[in-house]
Order: structure tokens, then sequence, then C-alpha cells
């Protein structure tokens, strides 16, 4: 039973890190850019709300002013998808493929589509182009995170 906890624990670590190395590659160098000047925040094309909230409004989000408490909340959330994922695998088809896909669905499903119809969708009026992509981002996150833990607990 220990040894099946911190195997988990340390999938979920892993997951954790597949999470923020997923959004740094997508959100960070391809959405907002290394500094500021990516496609997510073209003012040609998005929502100046957004854009506000993001680099005017006091306060700045966190993962801009001070990205630290959220990556440490994505190693926690990896975790917590570990243990959900040993959870539910057993009434899952065997392999890692149909395993990873099954938490990635699961994951983006409760949790980043949400996100994006709740926030930027309802209250920043992002326009749907860049919904739709960072919906793509958000996918690549939930399979990076998802293929990691589903690798480790095999």
């Amino acid at each position: 039973m220990k040894s099946s906890f911190f195997k988990t624990l340390f999938a979920g670590l892993a997951g954790g890190a597949a999470l923020n190395l997923a959004m740094l590659l997508t959100f960070r160098l391809f959405g907002f850019g290394w500094n500021g000047g990516g496609i997510l925040l073209d003012p040609s094309i998005q929502s100046h709300k957004l854009i506000a909230v993001w680099t005017q409004m006091e306060p700045i989000p966190l993962i801009v002013s001070y990205p630290a408490p959220i990556i440490a909340g994505l190693f926690l959330f990896g975790i917590g998808h570990a243990f959900i994922y040993q959870w539910l695998s057993p009434a899952w088809p065997s392999g890692i493929r149909a395993r990873t896909w099954r938490l990635a669905a699961l994951v983006f499903f409760l949790s980043f589509l949400f996100w994006e119809f709740f926030t930027p969708f309802t209250q920043f009026g992002e326009p749907l182009l860049l919904i739709g992509l960072e919906l793509i981002f958000w996918s690549l996150i939930a399979l990076a995170g998802a293929f990691t833990i589903a690798v480790v607990l095999k």
C-alpha cells in the first residue's frame, strides 16, 4: 500500500512537471510571448478587456506577477490527477494510450473547457478564434500531464 501511495505521488509530481512545461511551451512561448508580444495579447484581434486584465489592471494575475504559487499549484493538480487516475483507471481499457486519452479528456472537460467558457468567453469577451487556440493549448497540456501519469503508473 505504501509503495502504491508513493508511486502515485511521484506520478503526480511528474504529471505536474509536465503540466508546467506544456503550459510554458504553449501559453507563454506561443500565446503570450516571452515579452508580452504573443497572439493572445494582439490588440488587433484580442478583447481589450482581456488585455487590460493581463497587463494593466491591478492586481496583475499571479501567473504574470508572481508565478511561483501557480507553478506549485500545477504540481498539486498533477498529484490530484494521479490519485484520480489510480482510482478510475482499473475500470478503463488497459494501455497507456487508452488511459492517457481518458484522463486527458476528463481533465480537459471538467477543468479547461469550463475555464474557457466561464472566464475568457463570458467575462472577458475573448474572440472565438482565440478561445479555439487556447483550447488547443489546453488539450496539449491535458495530454502531457495525462501521458506522464499513465506512463509512470503503467
